[in-house]
C-alpha cells in the first residue's frame, strides 16, 4: 500500500485530495497544527467524515524538528505540500508569518524528504500570484514572475526551492501552478464564498450590502475537486 503525506490536509484542497487518495487505496497521513486538535469542530470540519480513515500528525511547519521526525517515521511514497498562509491581503498585514510559514515550511519539507525519504515524489502547490504584474494573458510556464504581494513572493521562493532540490539532489519534486479554484469548502474570506455568503445574508435580511475589493481583476476559475486529480 502506498503512503501519502498531505500538508494542509484540513484545507479545501487537502480534504478533497485525501478523499481521492483513500479511494485509490492509499494510506493517507496528514500534518495538522496542534491547535486544530483542540478545536476539531471548527478546524477539522472538512475531513470530519473521513477522520477515522486518516493518520493525523500534529506538528508545526515552522519547526524543522517536527517535520523531520514525521517524514522519518512515515517515509512517504508521495508528499503533497499544500499547507500555506494563502490569503493574499493578509500577507500584507503579517508578512513575517507568511514568509516564515510559506518559505521555511517548504524548505523544511524538502530537506526532510532529501534526508529521510529520497524516493518520495513531492508535489508543491505554487500559485498564479507568482505572475503578479503580467504583460501577457493567458500566462504559461514561460511567463516571467513579477509577484506583487508577500504571498506571491513566498510562492516564487517555494517554486525555486522545489526546482533547486530537483536539479541539485535528484529527488522527484514538481511544481503545480494553481489558478483560482473553488468549492463549498472554500474559506469565507475568498471572493466566491464572500459573494455567495453575502447574497445569502442579504436574502435573509442580515445584511444590506456586499463590499468587495478590486472589481477589475480577471481570473481563471476551476473546481477544487478537479484540480486535486491533476496533482
Amino acid at each position: 500500500m502506498k503512503k501519502a503525506l498531505i500538508t494542509g490536509i484540513t484545507g479545501q484542497d487537502g480534504s478533497y485530495l485525501a478523499e481521492f487518495l483513500l479511494e485509490r487505496g492509499y494510506e493517507v497521513h496528514g500534518i495538522v497544527r496542534r491547535v486544530a486538535l483542540e478545536d476539531p469542530e471548527h478546524r477539522l470540519w472538512r475531513i470530519r467524515h473521513i477522520l477515522d480513515k486518516l493518520v493525523i500528525h500534529p506538528a508545526s511547519l515552522e519547526s524543522y524538528a517536527s517535520v523531520f521526525s514525521i517524514i522519518e517515521k512515515i517515509k512517504p511514497d508521495e508528499c503533497y505540500h499544500l499547507a500555506a498562509q494563502s490569503f493574499v491581503s493578509y500577507s500584507f498585514e503579517d508578512e513575517f508569518s507568511t514568509i516564515n510559514t510559506n518559505i521555511n515550511g517548504t524548505h523544511f519539507v524538502l530537506s526532510a524528504i532529501k534526508e529521510k525519504a529520497p524516493h518520495c515524489r513531492l508535489y508543491f502547490a505554487s500559485s498564479s500570484e507568482m505572475f503578479g504584474l503580467v504583460k501577457e494573458s493567458p500566462q504559461n510556464e514561460n511567463t516571467p514572475f513579477h509577484p506583487r504581494s508577500p504571498y506571491g513572493i513566498s510562492k516564487v521562493a517555494g517554486f525555486d526551492l522545489t526546482r533547486n532540490y530537483r536539479e541539485s539532489y535528484g529527488i522527484f519534486a514538481c511544481n503545480g501552478m494553481l489558478f483560482n479554484h473553488e468549492s463549498p469548502r472554500r474559506g469565507f474570506e475568498f471572493v466566491t464564498r464572500k459573494i455567495t455568503n453575502g447574497v445569502a445574508r442579504i436574502k435573509l435580511g442580515l445584511a444590506k450590502g456586499l463590499r468587495l475589493g478590486n472589481l477589475e481583476a480577471k481570473r481563471d476559475w476551476g473546481f477544487a475537486g478537479d484540480y486535486i486529480r491533476a496533482m
